[in-house]
Parts: structure tokens; C-alpha cells; sequence
């Protein structure tokens, strides 16, 4: 296992403003009522909903939000969602990964297939990309969680596979088979992680400057901002020259 900085191509995942906290927490309670529809309404006994109700209180979601959200998953009323894996390329031949949950796929579709080509990208088919990624488990912890060579230990008791570290915080990453287990051993030692989740995690990243990046992030922001769009992940990383540039 090899620690190191996690990477600075990921200011699209961070700072989200007070604005976008209503969307965020409509993304959190579709996928609790999505997660508790697909087994029991009980965390206790349902790992996806556990995880959902995990993540969701770590963003400071209201217990009143999740509960209801919970509950949704029993109504006559809820919407019935189904999940989507879109896959294509944006500026600079960068990869890109973008899961929906959706209850009307040909809406969703339209609008992701609208932003990739405004945007310098273009939608391709399923599994397009999708190699060049490895489904793992992300544990994220605040960097007030501990010093680098304490989260990496605690990782290693755990049996991760790799730990990125930096001022921000700490991300640890398990197989996707062992990602609750390795959880569960984790808090024991560092406290409750701020996520856990499966994610999409690039193999190798392409290098992309400060002009394609501009683009890039505006296509990343925009499928982002789509109600029906959970998680978007991409393949790519810049300076910290050209990360300023943008920043600015």
C-alpha cells in the first residue's frame, strides 16, 4: 500500500455552496428511498440504506429528510427509480463515468447526452469507458481524523487496499467486496468516516491544460447540477499552475 496526495482535480467535488444544499439533499433522500425500496426500510438490516443514511447525516441532511425519505419507499406515491450508467468522452479525450437515478429514462438521456455534446464531449455506449475504471470502495475522513501514518495504519488493520492523504482529509480505498467490513473496522479506530461509498476509480489519468480543463469542469458542473444525475467521475488531472488559473 503507497500513500499519497490525493489529487487536486477534484474541486468539482468540493465547496458545495449553501445554494446547492437543497439539491444536494434531494440527491440524498432519492437514494435512500431508491436504497430502501430495494430491500428493507431498516438500516439496521439493509447495507445500502445503512450507507445512504450514513453519508446523508455526515452532509448535516435533517433526521426529519431522511426519515421521510425513508418512509417514501412505502408510499403508493413514491416515484419508481431506476439506475443508469452513462459513459462517453469530454475535452481532451478525457473519460468520463455519470450515474443516474431517473424515473423517466428518456429525459434523462436527453438532457446528459445535450450537456456532453455543449460541452466539448460526446456520449458513448455502455462500457465505452468503463475499463479504464475500477469499482472500489471510497472512505473518506476529515483531516481532523488523524495525522497520515495514523489513517494509514488504521487502513492497513483494515485491510485496504490504498490510503490518499492531504490537507483536506483522507480517502481510504477498499475492494468494493470489502468496502462495508473495512467501514465498520474503521470507525472502531478513526470515528465515524464523513462517506462510504462505491465509486468509479480512474486506472491512469490524462493530463489535461487550463483551457480544455475550463471546459471540462463546465461540462462536469452541468451534469452535476441535473436533478437525476448522483455521481459523475473522470479520468483526468491538471497543474496546480492551471488549478489556479481556473480558481480565479
Amino acid at each position: 500500500m503507497a500513500g499519497h496526495s490525493h489529487a487536486k482535480n477534484i474541486m468539482h467535488r468540493k465547496g458545495k455552496s449553501d445554494a446547492a444544499r437543497s439539491k444536494v439533499f434531494s440527491k440524498l433522500a432519492r437514494e435512500i428511498t431508491v436504497a430502501a425500496k430495494l430491500g428493507v426500510p431498516d438500516p439496521a438490516f439493509n447495507s445500502r440504506l445503512r450507507l445512504a443514511v450514513t453519508n446523508a447525516r455526515a452532509l448535516s441532511m435533517p433526521r426529519d429528510n431522511i426519515e421521510r425519505a425513508i418512509k417514501k419507499a412505502s408510499g403508493s406515491e413514491g416515484e419508481n427509480y431506476e439506475e443508469i450508467r452513462y459513459e462517453g468522452y469530454g475535452p481532451g479525450g478525457v473519460a468520463l463515468i455519470v450515474e443516474a437515478l431517473t424515473d423517466n429514462r428518456n429525459r434523462t438521456a436527453s438532457n446528459v447526452r445535450s450537456t456532453f455534446s455543449k460541452n466539448g464531449g460526446a456520449l458513448g455506449e455502455t462500457n465505452s469507458v468503463a475499463f479504464m475504471f475500477d469499482r472500489v470502495g471510497e472512505i473518506a475522513y476529515p483531516a481532523s481524523a488523524g495525522s497520515a501514518d495514523k489513517v494509514m495504519e488504521a487502513a492497513i488493520e483494515a485491510g485496504a487496499d490504498d490510503v490518499e492523504s492531504d490537507e483536506d482529509g483522507h480517502w481510504i480505498y477498499t475492494s468494493f467486496e470489502a468496502m462495508t467490513e473495512a467501514a465498520a473496522a474503521l470507525e472502531k479506530a478513526l470515528g465515524e468516516p464523513e462517506s462510504v461509498k462505491a465509486i468509479w476509480k480512474p486506472q491512469n489519468n490524462i493530463p489535461v491544460d487550463a483551457e480544455r480543463g475550463a471546459t471540462l469542469m463546465k461540462l462536469i458542473g452541468t451534469l452535476e447540477e441535473d436533478d437525476d444525475v448522483q455521481n459523475v467521475y473522470a479520468n483526468f488531472e491538471m497543474s496546480d499552475e492551471d488549478m489556479q488559473k481556473l480558481a480565479s
